[in-house]
């Protein structure tokens, strides 16, 4: 993971305010979590649209566009529940910033969950993010990219724990990183059995499988 932000090019700049209503239209939203919005976030502004017209890159049905949504939270932070509330009704795939004042500063945080745009209903699974940088921290200029799914994997992959591979398109990152995710819960799963393992033959067995389990995932990243 890398702690960068980027900086959006001023034609991209599209700057609507996004109605916190408007989100709970296109699915159910429990009491809980309406309460979430209410307590925890002051303004969702859709602050950027990175699209053919706007950053002449060719799109694609997966990645036709991506948003850039700016969150200012009242609070510490805003929760994955309420970004995966957005990122359902926003079919697009969505790019977070996310601000607060913490110790009398600014800081931004930028966070995203791999959304490639598919037929059905947006999945939304886990979302990887930068650390806290203040609000002022130098930005870079947008990774170079030949199309829109390109650019939206470069712009992933410095928040996401593996490295694009030349040549990658959206859906096998989305692949890897789910083969990411499931390696990792295994091998925590083994590694916890190993502390409770009294047979020595049972424990040798295991850090077996371990071993190999931590290979396979290097090669994923």
């Amino acid at each position: 993971m890398n702690d960068i932000l980027y900086q959006w090019p001023a034609g991209t700049r599209y700057g609507g305010r996004v109605p916190k209503e408007k989100l709970y239209e296109n699915g159910p939203v429990n009491a809980a979590l309406r309460e979430k919005f209410v307590s925890d976030v002051q303004r969702i502004t859709w602050t950027h649209k990175l699209a053919e017209e706007t950053i002449n890159l060719p799109s694609t049905p997966a990645v036709p566009e991506i948003e850039v949504f700016q969150i200012d939270s009242k609070r510490d932070d805003i929760v994955d529940a309420v970004l995966a509330v957005i990122d359902k009704a926003v079919p697009n795939p969505i790019i977070f910033e996310i601000t607060r004042e913490s110790g009398g500063r600014s800081e931004v945080r930028m966070v995203a969950a791999h959304k490639p745009r598919g037929t059905a209903a947006p999945r939304v699974r886990a979302y990887y993010s930068t650390r806290w940088m203040p609000a002022e921290a130098p930005r870079v200029p947008l990774p170079t990219a030949i199309s829109l799914p390109a650019l939206y994997a470069e712009l992933l992959a410095p928040l996401t724990p593996i490295d694009t591979r030349a040549g990658e398109d959206v859906s096998e990152v989305g692949a890897r990183l789910e083969t990411v995710r499931r390696l990792q819960r295994e091998i925590v799963a083994i590694e916890r059995k190993i502390r409770s393992e009294r047979q020595l033959n049972r424990k040798i067995e295991l850090r077996r499988t371990l071993k190999a389990k931590q290979a396979e995932l290097e090669e994923q990243k």
